[in-house]
């Protein structure tokens, strides 16, 4: 390799660098410590997880304080050059982390006296209470920025502070501190609560899960086989990011690990087949963060979804498998368009026969095998989990590789130090959703945002939109999720269900129990719910409906089956939306990785990512406007079906370009066509005849490629 190679792989992995988080030697004391440290506190995790019957918040309390400790050992308080202040860091790191084990230590031994003198602080709670708090606010410093703790701030002093003085929605009459604390520390419902156990349940076990998979072999096994199955066609190595990046995101969850990972590799193969640096840079991270919306782990959305709307987990993730691979095709088309554009040509990559890598690397598949069948079968999702851990261990030993107590430990400390900063950012993220539920803010919220959008459902999505762009700024996607799903979700799900009652009231198919609230507010015109209606008037009617009387009209109305499906797209929704952040600029670290391995202006890849990742916007719209979550399995396929060629069709839009250059006419044609099979008209003839013109047009773009006098483009 050349100087001016080694060189400029340096810079790479130093610009790389500069995106993580910075943290201590493993081969230092204190990185032993913490190997050890995280192989068994995974242990201990496993245990809680399956045998053990502890009280969770005991659990959350431990999990707060193991995974502190690790997060303060990790990440270090501050920066520095020389060995003094180094060792001065490392001295307060324990003491902190020391600290936030002797919080949860308090907790367990001093709940029950709290309850036996009336909840009444005595001076040690109070001194715990705060530092828990405290270094929740710093861990989340640490591995976040500065965003999550002031907003954190912001929260707890409105609730007895200044929200006394806010006039007009807003406005709370406020909390002692004693109530805050207490319900903050010492309840189920903050720092330890709902979010909490979604961490050390949920999110830790598939978090172990994809370390031993890694471990394993796995992800080897995962970029071979898609540089097999992609590599040798034209644009293959866009293709092979894009399956690369889907397979490995389905078990890593993180956008720009994922980045990391595969696009050393597809970056450079997309450079050397033709294509332009800075697409190659935008396809990978775009690829990549729609590794969060690719089924099981789906960056720990899966989890929350399950917990926030109550639907059993295998169902959330059935549901969300289409829309991914939906997402993962439209990125797809943007590879297939530019590589006939920039003529890219087929790279001769050195890869085995796929039936000999198959061969080989089939035993990798066994671990999701299992997880999924466990699922199936009705088994918890952590359960399936710990099971599918074994298997890992198990099938290792059927390739030449297998797993032995070294690796075990191996994959036991990754898995808890991937998750430490996880788990610290969630924690710290309970303490905001729990004054969304003591002031009522979200209530508050989402009628706020109804009166802005004016009951129009695609303004509200605008809205949200907008708000996870803002919130991504300085929030990670997860906890962006989680503050957007708390304000806005109730606002989502009732403009969606609004919308399906008023179709109902159009077509005269509104159940009878369900007219009896009409007759509460206009016995004249409940009479005209016997018979079809216009629109307008379905909506108007809706509207003389006072507000308190809604829920029950829809429960009525609608099945609560379709009602709980209903919940479940609008947090679709909003996940999905909350994802934007990763590829649009000012902020977008996922491009940033990318850019930094295709030696890319960062600002511009994140562009170039934003435009690539349409389908972040796209799919939310299919949400919200037809049945492609909870429809009959043949109401999904058939808004899949449209939907892939109706992206393609916006693709050739968007780029000018299909088989060939597309002048102003045939440009405008292909956008019409698309947005006729992606619009939720019903009428399935309409998508129908919009299919055929685009085939036609993709057809006549095809045949123009291949006349002689047209473009020397080949396709390999």
């Amino acid at each position: 390799m050349s100087t001016i190679d080694t060189q400029t792989d340096q810079e790479t992995a130093e610009k790389l660098k500069s995106l993580e988080l910075v943290q201590r030697l493993d081969s230092s004391p204190t990185g032993r410590f913490i190997y050890w440290a995280g192989v068994v506190f995974a242990l201990v995790h496993i245990y809680f997880n399956t045998l053990s019957t502890v009280s969770e918040l005991w659990v959350s309390a431990i999990h707060f304080g193991g995974f502190a400790l690790l997060c303060a050992l990790m990440v270090p308080m501050v920066r520095c050059k020389t060995d003094a202040g180094r060792h001065l860091t490392l001295l307060l790191d324990i003491l902190l982390g020391s600290a936030a084990v002797f919080c949860a230590i308090y907790l367990i031994g001093f709940e029950d006296a709290l309850y036996e003198r009336g909840v009444k602080f005595a001076q040690l709670d109070w001194v715990f209470s705060i530092c828990a708090i405290f270094i929740s606010l710093e861990m989340a410093r640490r591995t976040t920025g500065w965003f999550i703790p002031c907003m954190i701030l912001v929260a707890l002093t409105y609730v007895f502070w200044w929200g006394q003085y806010v006039d007009g929605i807003f406005g709370f009459p406020g909390l002692s501190l004693e109530t805050l604390l207490f319900r903050s520390y010492f309840s189920s419902e903050g720092m330890f609560g709902q979010i909490a156990r979604i961490s050390w349940t949920y999110v830790f076990m598939f978090i172990l899960f994809g370390a031993f998979l890694v471990k394993s072999g796995a992800g080897d096994f995962i970029i071979e086989l898609s540089r097999c199955a992609a590599g040798r066609m034209v644009g293959g190595p866009g293709f092979v990011a894009v399956l690369g990046s889907g397979l490995m995101g389905s078990v890593s969850g993180s956008s720009v690990a994922n980045t990391v990972s595969t696009g050393v590799i597809t970056i450079p193969l997309m450079q050397k087949a033709g294509f332009p640096a800075r697409f190659a840079a935008g396809v990978e991270a775009a690829a990549s963060t729609g590794g969060q919306l690719m089924p099981p782990v789906m960056g720990a959305g899966a989890f929350i979804m399950a917990s926030y709307t109550q639907i059993p987990y295998v169902d959330v993730i059935a549901v969300a498998a289409l829309p991914a691979l939906l997402y993962f095709l439209s990125v797809g088309f943007f590879v297939r368009v530019e590589a006939m554009r920039s003529q890219a040509h087929a790279v001769e990559l050195e890869t085995r026969p796929i039936g000999e890598v198959f061969r080989d690397g089939w035993h990798y598949l066994l671990p999701l095998v299992v997880l999924v069948s466990l699922l199936i079968y009705g088994f918890t999702p952590t359960y399936a989990a710990g099971i599918a851990i074994i298997s890992v261990v198990v099938s290792s030993w059927l390739s030449k590789h297998p797993m032995g107590i070294k690796d075990v430990f191996d994959a036991l400390a990754q898995g808890s130090k991937n998750m430490a900063t996880t788990a610290m950012l969630l924690v710290a993220v309970g303490l905001v959703v729990n004054v969304v539920a003591m002031t009522g803010i979200g209530n508050t919220f989402s009628l706020m945002v109804a009166e802005w959008a004016g009951g129009s459902l695609l303004i509200t999505i605008m809205l949200v939109a907008l708000a996870s762009l803002i919130l991504g700024m300085g929030l990670p996607v997860t906890a962006s999720y989680i503050v957007l799903a708390t304000l806005s979700a109730p606002a989502l799900y009732n403009l969606i269900a609004e919308m399906q009652l008023i179709d109902m009231m159009v077509s005269g198919t509104l159940p009878e129990i369900a007219r009896t609230i009409f007759l509460l507010v206009d016995v004249d015109k409940a009479a005209l719910l016997a018979d079809p209606m216009s629109k307008l008037d379905a909506q108007q009617l809706l509207a003389l409906v006072p507000g308190d009387f809604k829920g029950q009209l829809l429960e009525q109305a609608i099945d609560p089956a379709r009602l709980a499906m209903i919940l479940l797209s609008a947090h679709m929704i909003i996940f999905w939306l909350s994802q934007d952040s990763n590829v649009t600029p000012p902020v977008c670290l996922t491009a940033f990785a990318a850019a930094a391995i295709a030696k890319t202006p960062p600002m511009a890849t994140g562009f170039t990512a934003w435009k690539i990742a349409k389908g972040l916007y796209i799919v939310p719209l299919l949400f919200a406007y037809t049945n492609f979550i909870g429809g009959t399995t043949m109401e999904v396929l058939s808004v899949f079906f449209f939907s892939v060629f109706g992206i393609y069709a916006l693709v050739g839009f968007m780029e000018g370009y299909l088989e060939s250059p597309l002048n102003l006419v045939l440009r405008v044609i292909s956008g019409i066509t698309g947005v006729a099979m992606l619009w939720p008209h019903g009428e399935w003839w309409i998508s129908t005849l919009a299919l055929l013109g685009f085939l036609a047009l993709f057809i006549y773009s095809r045949f123009r490629l291949e006349e002689p006098e047209g473009s020397a483009v080949t396709t390999g």
